[in-house]
């Protein structure tokens, strides 16, 4: 008798602690969301890339912008900065100034 009621007790503790569980997701299925669809194909095209030029091919792409399937990206401001930055090495001063602002004007 006393099995019968600890056997009970355990199953009445099982069924309330049950209800209290989190629910299970209802679409719990392998179907992804067409963002979850996107971010998995920029992440495709953007294999290679790392960085601030990753960074900004993602965002670019995740916008939906059809820019991303352009391989010619226009360059954002700081790789143009890497860029100038490298072709000036050498010079200093008002050079270097005047040198800087035509590279990052063009």
């Amino acid at each position: 008798m006393r099995q019968l009621l600890t056997l009970a007790a355990a199953l009445a503790l099982a069924v309330s602690t049950s209800a209290f569980a989190a629910p299970a997701k209802e679409s719990s299925g392998s179907a992804m969301t067409p963002q979850q669809t996107r971010m998995g194909d920029c992440n495709k095209q953007a294999a290679g890339k790392k960085g601030d030029e990753r960074k900004a091919f993602m965002k670019t792409c995740l916008s939906g912008n059809s820019a991303m399937a352009t391989p010619a990206a226009p360059m954002t401001q700081q790789d143009k900065m890497k860029k100038c930055s490298g072709e000036n090495k050498g010079k200093k001063g008002d050079e270097y100034k005047a040198a800087m602002k035509t590279c990052l004007s063009a």
